[in-house]
């Protein structure tokens, strides 16, 4: 599939139109290993270091768009992985905190990130589960691994009034994707289809 036939598929889905453009500009070969790059837009995922994979980009751009960023949003992305959703989430939102357990992934996301021109993204090497509570409250919480128990509480507990969080979260093989909103003390919940991702790992 080229660039173009990726997108053309996602205007059929009316994909938001901001979330459309950021597809188009980040360009997902530079997130690949060399030996995968020209498959870059075949809409699947493909494998990068450490086990992990990079999601194929119509689930990432469906992922952005329930996220409903606004150019002023703080955004924390749980597992930065090869670095593309954090850029993807960068063209939309003020800034983007991106954690990775995987020393090796966030380096080359580092280098990924910069040759893309993504200056606002800053990566640490961490447990995602703990989030980033000296650069708190966020406007938006992105999820990429998928958690047998539901989503941390440090996560919840670093979401702003009026915030989102998406996660991955599995009940036996079941895995479903969520979106929660948070309304002063209130939490609510959506569910937005069957996923599968790699899971939440706790601890570095």
């Amino acid at each position: 599939m080229t660039r173009e036939e990726l997108l053309d598929s996602l205007r059929r889905r009316r994909l938001d139109p901001a979330v459309l453009a950021a597809v188009a500009e980040v360009p997902r070969e530079a997130f690949l290993p060399a030996g995968l790059r020209e498959r870059a837009w075949d809409d699947k995922a493909l494998p990068i270091a450490a086990g992990q994979t990079i999601s194929q980009p119509s689930l990432v751009a469906h992922m952005v768009e329930l996220l409903e960023l606004r150019p002023t949003d703080w955004v924390l992305d749980v597992g930065t992985g090869s670095g593309y959703h954090a850029a993807m989430l960068a063209r939309l939102a003020a800034h983007v905190f991106s954690i990775e357990r995987h020393a090796e992934l966030s380096a080359a996301a580092a280098r990924a990130l910069a040759a893309t021109g993504a200056a606002n993204v800053t990566l640490r090497v961490g447990d995602g589960t703990l989030g980033w509570p000296e650069e708190a409250p966020f406007d938006a919480v992105s999820v990429a691994a998928a958690g047998e128990a539901g989503v941390p509480g440090a996560l919840l507990d670093q979401l702003a009034d009026g915030g989102r969080l998406l996660a991955p979260v599995r009940a036996g093989d079941d895995e479903r994707l969520i979106l929660m909103r948070r309304n002063g003390r209130r939490i609510s919940a959506t569910e937005h289809g069957a996923v599968r991702f790699v899971p939440l790992v706790v601890g570095r």
